[in-house]
């Protein structure tokens, strides 16, 4: 018998008793006139088994009417859809239900990664490599006849509903079953069809024997959050179509979960008042229309959960009538924690309503550190002591004394002492990991929000996760999560047996461990598949398994059925790589007691870093540095620079202590540390000027640069003499011992690296991080600057053995754990070089970082951190073995990660803020002028010493270039080299040929080479030629391949056009066509005595060189005559005069290397917004290794290929963004002209003009040019419908912009300019809006006030401003030390290109 028959006779057979009669009743249920007839389980493990508490008061009228609606639609067989807020009433209420009338269900929680196997069937191989078939929940409701649960619609892409649509549509019509309409419904080869339409089949048919009926108590219940408000996708209107909708009110499911009062006793006053107000903020929201919205005028609603949360709290700790600012506001960020990052706006309008309800006003919602140091309500933690196997006893106390004891349960290992090291035990902690228990006590699931601020201290996360499951016995499980993993593999991961058979297991997690999710924010809207578990303690796993929360008295657990441990909890915490308000939603906080983070103050932070034995008086400075630096940061810039958290101040510190006894030289090495950990050599000019500003504040300053011996290398280490005569740096060196493979195999070897100062010291900076403080490391630099032969020197050196793997675009996480194949049919996971390097202790270089996806080196910041990683296999990377299959870290394991520098040209992820403080950060760049000499001395020892420093000034000057803006390319250490081995080998070449090697690329960007001939003509190297000149001079040494010699006349008459020729057909030679080739006097090419070149896509003949060269002067003339007059002619057609164009070519030509970088950044960072990524689940394309087991059980969709990626659900598309830029053309910029300011502007708006004119992706961008002066905030010089503006336009502009400062009146409208285009540009739907104001800053005349200003911009929060100040006032210079990231002072008016051009990348590129 065939494999569909054999299952569909096991099926039917366990189906006869609900096929043939009526089945067994247990009794009548009677709800609302309603009589419905109970009917015994066929499968009692399929019923629902929550918590009795889990279950809703049908005595409770908002709950009976809702059971009520699912009674009627279940007996009229209708299908049901509940649109509920996020939360967890929607469920508990069909739980309920099914309860009630006793019905066994099915539960998919639903979100982007289900896929057809989640909804029909899947498929496992079994032992004997047969293929199996695995009924999915739908397929089992569909034929054993329960209520199916959709949870979480609105998170499912359209495509994938129709699936379980066409189920329910098979249960509830006949005339649309498979066996009329030939539709094969299952993989495994078997019909679903209406159990009517069963009855009329001839069972003795062969062909009916793949036929089965579907249950007609089959019922389909979806449960969603309404689209809009809330994110999601919106509802197929055939899916739609199939259910009765019911709308939960959101105030009586608020209501409705609340802890239920106790008889005889009051509810505390705090509670009630607050209770009030979060229900107004209900009726508020929904009574607010669209501005109301727009202009947060109205409290956002609360999450679903806020009450139960309070209710409880309020019951088990009974709290004071008012509470302190401080909190009150860690209660309410606590049962709404998206108000952390919500607007002033909205925080001012709750703290109103607090103040009015008479509970106290809110505190800062940042929460200063010092005065958090308690838990909720005022309550500390003061002792914990066990009870049980696994139960604990924990005592709090509050401020006036009283006291609550109360039972949690615990873990099974010993209770740590509750006497806290005093070392981190800090008022802060203590108030924190009060809370902690609090919440725990509660029975509630912890999330501890980063910061809503970009740069803070240290909130001592790690800290506070290890101590918490310490005290309470705990074992903790760490799961790491990272974008690839699916709902699915959250809570399973697929199991392959040694003989090829696979199935699904469990996480360990589930068992009584504390499970840690570590960057919960970097899976998304997927995180929302926990949901149950989080606040249910049920999840269905795979092949009918499932867990719940409690069986029934006297009911056996099975396989299929087992209970989740009381002690289980989970603390989540996020990667702080991704802005809180993009994951931090009414679904998170509903499902976790959410705490947002309390960063160390300076004392606390002073005191930790203190503990390194670094110097107080240099704590003092690094700490007094930190706080301005962090003040500074803005939230978006934060995305690109270095945060400078407590982490790397303590890296600091402790390589402080290493120096301290050098005397005046610690204050040098406290300058170089807060360079490099701030990766200041690749900031913009102006962020890099803002950080010297904060450094001398700080008086931290440079010292003098030092030279760098040479390392002298012994059989014991190595030796890094100091160049100030100081103690040297002594390394030791790698025992053999403990990696013999490793030192045989696995040792970089290098015949020759030449010595030099600069890459000395960096190499001795890297041993001190890597060997003596144990870091791991980030190498930062151009192309070109030797980031990989530095370590593989060091290794070399150090007898270190290495690893190595390079990431790309495509890279996955899975790769980096695994190396997968296919041996006789059996899937093997053989070891990537990272794990060998962890377990083996060798260094690991991972080279080209920055070419990968965030999500992917996202992965090694818990690996350089904690020592941890989960893999995919189960097996888990530690510090020390806690299981048999454990990973351990071997001491000496290092990381070293290889990138571009951030930024442009490189444009490389911004995976640095998903790597945190981990990694100690080196910039790599190209060697001073000594070293460089040194090293090419070396390198080329024949070449003329003379011509060597030539060489090397020359690079030097071509460097600067680039740093200055007025070069596109950044020329390294790579090219220098490659043209002097160039000269060295062939020594017969000229200088000129070895350039082009390096320069050619160059050959159409004129400014590039007209900056190059001035630089070899500055430092006396003699080329004739550059750039296409080269080229052409070099062409002209070698016969041409291709002549063309002209037979008949080859007379001149005179310059002409020529005929056009309709057919355009190739013309070779004559005195006829236009734009023939090899022709005289007519316009063509490859000719002679035309007075103009003409292409018409023919293949060039061209004549010799004699003859062109022999043309007389007067014909010559005469074609010169005639191009002029063409010339004049189109710039008459355009309405320019010569003057003009000259006028607009040589404010082109100042600006033309800032425009060609300004364009590129802006092009590319288009095309970055729509970079493909690979998109999963498809039937073509290329093998998915992650599915390779799935493809070996028949799975189709078991390739990627790459396209857009979909954004999250709600999440918004990606829009333009907004700019607007505004000169200042006041009367004083005609005044002062003769500083070039006026100029300068007219150049920058050329720039400005040409960039984004030369755009491709010109929908990417909405921006214009206004300017104001004394007479008007808001002259158009070109509007946003201009984006294709003509060259005569463009000219215009500038024209404007000199003659509008001639004639207008004096004043200042800089402010009312600001205000203007603040409001303008906000009009706009954008994702992001820009205003960047120029002006010469004449505040002091006009009574404008620093303050003046600064309120004005706050009004636009979201607009991102920025102001270029000319002026010399006071005011600039307050304005410019208050706010550096803000405002820009320009001393030299040349740096206004520069500076606006900076400012405007470092704005758009986040």
């Amino acid at each position: 018998m065939s494999t569909p028959h054999t299952r569909l006779k096991k099926l039917l057979s366990e189906l006869s008793p609900s096929t043939s009669g009526s089945p067994q009743t247990i009794g009548t249920l009677e709800l609302g006139g309603i009589s419905y007839d109970v009917p015994a389980p066929l499968d009692p493990t399929r019923l629902p088994h929550c918590k009795t508490s889990a279950y809703l008061d049908v005595r409770d009228g908002f709950n009976y009417d809702g059971l009520n609606f699912m009674l009627q639609k279940f007996l009229l067989g209708q299908d049901v859809f509940l649109l509920s807020q996020p939360g967890l009433y929607a469920r508990r209420l069909v739980m309920t239900f099914c309860r009630m009338i006793n019905s066994e269900y099915e539960y998919i929680a639903l979100h982007r990664d289900v896929g057809e196997t989640e909804l029909k069937q899947g498929r496992e191989i079994r032992r004997g490599g047969t293929l199996g078939y695995v009924d999915s929940a739908a397929v089992r409701a569909v034929k054993h006849g329960r209520i199916l649960i959709l949870e979480g619609i609105e998170k499912a892409e359209r495509g994938i509903m129709p699936k379980t649509g066409k189920c329910e549509n098979i249960a509830a019509t006949g005339h649309r079953s498979p066996a009329l309409t030939g539709y094969r419904n299952l993989d495994d080869g078997t019909y679903i069809i209406h159990s009517h339409r069963y009855e009329l089949l001839d069972k003795s048919a062969d062909e009916d024997r793949l036929f089965m009926p579907a249950h007609k108590n089959f019922r389909v219940v979806a449960i969603a959050a309404p689209v809009p408000p809330y994110p999601g996708y919106p509802l197929d209107p055939p899916f739609r179509s199939r259910f009765q909708a019911r709308f939960i009110d959101p105030v009586g499911s608020l209501t409705a979960l609340e802890t239920p009062d106790t008889p005889g006793r009051e509810r505390p006053v705090l509670y009630t008042k607050l209770r009030e107000i979060i229900l107004s903020a209900q009726f508020a929201s929904e009574a607010a229309g669209p501005l109301g919205a727009i202009l947060k005028s109205t409290l956002p609603q609360f999450p679903q959960t806020a009450l139960t949360k309070l209710s409880a709290l309020c019951t088990m700790f009974s709290p004071p009538t008012v509470l302190s600012p401080n909190q009150l506001a860690i209660l309410v960020l606590s049962i709404h924690p998206a108000l952390v990052h919500a607007s002033l706006v909205t925080w001012a309008l709750l703290s109103r309503q607090t103040e009015e309800a008479g509970v106290g006003t809110l505190g800062n919602p940042r929460l200063g550190s010092s005065e958090g140091a308690t838990g909720l309500l005022g309550y500390s933690a003061t002792g914990i002591e066990r009870v049980g196997a696994k139960s604990i006893k924990i005592t709090f106390v509050s401020h006036d004394g009283t006291q609550a004891i109360v039972q949690a349960p615990a873990g099974p290992r010993p209770l740590h002492s509750f006497n806290l090291d005093p070392k981190f035990a800090s008022p802060r902690f203590k108030g924190l990991l009060s809370a902690f228990l609090q919440a725990h006590a509660l029975g509630w699931d912890i999330s501890y929000v980063p910061p809503a601020l970009p740069s803070t201290a240290s909130c001592s996360t790690s800290t506070l996760i290890a101590v918490f499951a310490s005290l309470l016995g705990y074992e903790v499980e760490t799961i790491h999560m990272y974008k690839e993993l699916g709902g699915r593999e959250i809570a399973m991961r697929r199991k392959i047996e040694n003989d090829g058979s696979t199935t699904w297991e469990p996480r360990r997690r589930l068992e009584g461990r504390l499970v840690h999710l570590s960057g919960l924010d970097a899976v998304g809207p997927t995180a929302g598949s926990l949901a149950r578990l989080v606040q249910d303690r049920e999840i269905e796993l795979w092949e009918t398994k499932r867990i719940v929360s409690e069986v029934d008295s006297g009911e056996e657990l099975s396989d299929d059925l087992s209970i989740c441990h009381p002690s289980f909890r989970i603390i989540a915490t996020a990667s702080k790589a991704i802005p809180l308000k993009d994951w931090l939603t009414h679904e998170h906080a509903n499902m976790f007691f959410t705490f947002p983070s309390q960063p160390m103050d300076q004392e606390e932070e002073c005191k930790t870093v203190l503990s390194t034995g670094c110097p107080v008086e240099v704590v003092e400075k690094l700490l007094a540095f930190a706080e301005k630096y962090r003040n500074t940061l803005a939230s978006d810039s934060v995305q690109k620079n270095r945060k400078f958290g407590t982490r790397t101040i303590l890296r600091i510190a402790k390589r402080m202590a290493m120096v301290s006894h050098n005397g005046d030289r610690s204050s040098d090495e406290l300058y170089v540390l807060i360079n490099r950990s701030i990766l200041a050599e690749f900031l913009p000019t102006t962020e890099r000027t803002a950080l010297e500003t904060l450094l001398k504040e700080c008086d931290i300053r440079p010292g003098r640069s030092a030279l760098n011996p040479s390392p002298i290398a012994s059989s014991k280490g190595v030796i890094f003499p100091d160049g100030h005569n100081l103690q040297p740096t002594f390394i030791p060196k790698f025992d053999p011992d403990q990696d013999r493979d490793g030192v045989a195999k696995h040792i970089p070897h290098m015949d020759h690296f030449y010595e030099n100062s600069l890459q000395t010291g960096l190499m001795r900076d890297l041993a001190v991080d890597l060997e003596l403080l144990g870091e791991h490391l980030v190498l930062l630099g151009n192309q070109g600057v030797g980031k990989n032969k530095l370590i593989d020197r060091l290794c070399q050196i150090l007898g270190r053995p290495r690893e190595y793997i390079q990431l790309h675009r495509d890279s996955t996480v899975n790769q980096l754990m695994f190396q997968t194949s296919l041996q006789n049919g059996v899937i093997k996971y053989e070891d990537s070089p990272l794990l060998r390097a962890v377990s083996l202790g060798r260094v690991i270089v991972v080279d080209e970082a920055d070419k990968a996806p965030e999500h992917v080196v996202a992965v090694f910041r818990s690996l350089a951190g904690h020592g941890e990683m989960s893999l995919a296999d189960g097996r888990r990377i530690r510090f020390e073995r806690e299981r048999e299959n454990d990973v351990v870290v071997h001491p000496n394991f290092r990381l070293i990660l290889l990138a571009n520098r951030p930024g442009y040209p490189f444009l490389g992820n911004h995976f640095l803020q998903v790597l945190g403080d981990n990694f100690s950060c080196h910039s790599i760049t190209n060697p001073d002028a000594e070293s460089e000499k040194k090293l090419l001395a070396q390198l080329a020892p024949d070449l003329n010493k003379n011509t060597l420093s030539r060489l090397v000034a020359a690079f030097q000057d071509l460097r600067e270039g680039y740093n200055a803006g007025s070069l596109v390319y950044p020329y390294s250490l790579r090219e220098l080299i490659n043209v002097v081995r160039h000269m060295n080998t062939y020594p017969d070449d000229s200088l000129e040929t070895a350039l082009r090697n390096t320069f050619d690329f160059d050959v159409y960007r004129k400014e590039t080479i007209q900056k190059l001939s001035a630089i070899l003509e500055r430092h006396g190297l003699a080329v004739k030629n550059v750039g296409l000149d080269a080229a052409r001079a070099a062409a002209a040494k070698k016969p041409r391949d291709v002549k063309f010699e002209p037979k008949g006349d080859t007379s001149l008459n005179g310059p002409k056009h020529g005929k056009d020729d309709p057919k355009n057909e190739p013309h070779q030679g004559g005195n006829q066509w236009a734009g023939g080739t090899g022709g005289r006097d007519t316009a063509g090419l490859g000719g002679r005595g035309g007075y103009k070149r003409l292409f018409k896509n023919h293949e060039i003949k061209q004549i010799p060189d004699s003859l062109k060269k022999d043309v007389p002067q007067h014909i010559q003339e005469n074609a010169r005559r005639m191009a002029q007059g063409e010339l004049a002619r189109r710039l008459e057609e355009l309405n320019l005069s010569a003057g003009d164009a000259a006028m607009y070519d040589r404010l082109l030509s100042s600006v033309q290397s800032h425009v060609v970088q300004l364009h590129d950044l802006l092009e590319n960072l288009a095309a970055k917004e729509e970079e493909r990524v690979w998109i999963k689940r498809q039937t073509d394309g290329e093998l998915d290794f992650g599915r390779l087991a799935d493809g070996l059980m028949g799975e189709a969709s078991i390739y990627k290929k790459r396209g857009m990626a979909r954004p999250d659900p709600g999440r918004p598309q990606i829009k333009p963004k907004r700019i607007r830029i505004l000169f200042d053309l006041s009367a004083s910029m005609y005044r002062f002209q003769h500083d070039g300011r006026l100029l300068r502007s007219q150049e920058t708006a050329v720039m400005l003009m040409e960039s984004f004119v030369k755009l491709d992706r010109k929908d990417k961008y909405v921006w214009d040019i206004y300017g104001h002066s004394g007479d008007s905030p808001d002259i158009p010089l070109v509007e946003t419908h201009q984006a294709f503006l003509e060259l005569k336009d463009r000219v215009k502009v500038v024209e404007k912009m000199d003659m509008i400062p001639q004639y207008t009146f004096a004043g200042d409208y800089t402010v009312e300019a600001i205000e203007k285009a603040s409001q303008e540009v906000m009009k706009f739907d954008a994702d992001d809006w820009f205003v960047i104001t120029v002006t010469d800053a004449n505040f002091g005349r006009y009574n404008i006030t620093p303050e003046y200003i600064t309120r004005t911009m706050a009004k636009f929060p979201r607009v991102n401003n920025a102001v270029i100040c000319l002026g010399d006032g006071l005011e600039v210079a307050l304005l410019t030390q208050k706010f550096p990231r803000t405002f820009f002072r320009i001393q030299n008016t040349a740096d206004i290109p520069n500076v606006l051009r900076s400012i405007l990348s470092s704005m758009v590129e986040k």
